[in-house]
């Protein structure tokens, strides 16, 4: 099994769109990151656990699921940086991958030594945007495999007979 760690607030200032609404809705860039992802995980089918600083986000340390993603806000006086070490390592073992996206170079450091695999936050923009179109593309697909006819019909009488039969004659 593979598991994916994000740096949440590294993926906020690196990727575009989130950069951009960060400045003026932290929390719905928040929101927009576990979006993201959850359509990313429900696509790659591994388990995706993002971490939030706490310093962000004051009070104590809590954990929820949204989607299919495991949210963690890190405790007041820890970062997501110290999470995410610890994490790669109490789950990285011989049935399980561990990858971890940030683009922190001193994390990356450390998460080699404990036999983590390392995404930068332009990789994983870059694969989710992958993932994205080759969703879209499977959804084409099906709805042109769904709209296929064993009878020929020219394309208005088709599309005609489909408006009859949704009843929007």
């Amino acid at each position: 099994m593979n598991i994916l760690l994000v740096d949440g607030y590294n993926m906020i200032g690196a990727w575009p769109e989130l950069k951009e609404l960060r400045d003026h809705d932290l929390s719905g860039a928040r929101d927009l990151l576990i979006g993201m992802l959850a359509e990313y995980q429900s696509y790659r089918g591994e388990r995706v656990i993002v971490v939030f600083d706490a310093y962000h986000v004051r009070g104590m340390e809590r954990k929820q699921q949204s989607a299919k993603i495991e949210v963690i806000y890190t405790k007041e006086n820890e970062t997501a940086d110290e999470r995410i070490e610890k994490l790669s390592g109490e789950l990285n073992d011989v049935r399980t991958k561990v990858y971890v996206a940030t683009s922190d170079y001193a994390q990356q450091r450390v998460i080699f030594a404990q036999g983590a695999y390392r995404i930068s936050a332009r990789e994983l923009y870059i694969d989710i945007g992958n993932a994205r179109k080759a969703i879209e593309e499977d959804v084409s697909e099906r709805t042109k495999k769904t709209k296929a006819s064993k009878i020929q019909l020219k394309e208005e009488v088709r599309d005609a007979f489909e408006k009859w039969r949704r009843g929007n004659h």
